[in-house]
């Protein structure tokens, strides 16, 4: 996988585009963007998931679980 580089000469109006494969550090930062972004939803949907349990528990039937949640 490569970075693409792209630069705008502000004068002419040129437009450069270069290519280059990303360092060890431009894709080891990339992966743990990656895997915190999954972390994050992941908690999220396991938060949900809860929730709706929890309101289920307390008698709420599924229409008004949604129409708690949306």
């Amino acid at each position: 996988m490569d970075k693409i580089e792209i630069s705008v000469d502000v004068i002419t109006g040129e437009i450069t585009q270069t290519s280059r494969p990303f360092t060890a550090e431009e894709l080891a930062n990339a992966q743990a963007i990656n895997a915190e972004q999954t972390a994050t939803i992941e908690a999220q949907a396991t938060a949900k998931a809860s929730a709706l349990a929890k309101l289920t528990a307390l008698g709420l039937s599924e229409d008004e679980v949604k129409a708690l949640i949306g």
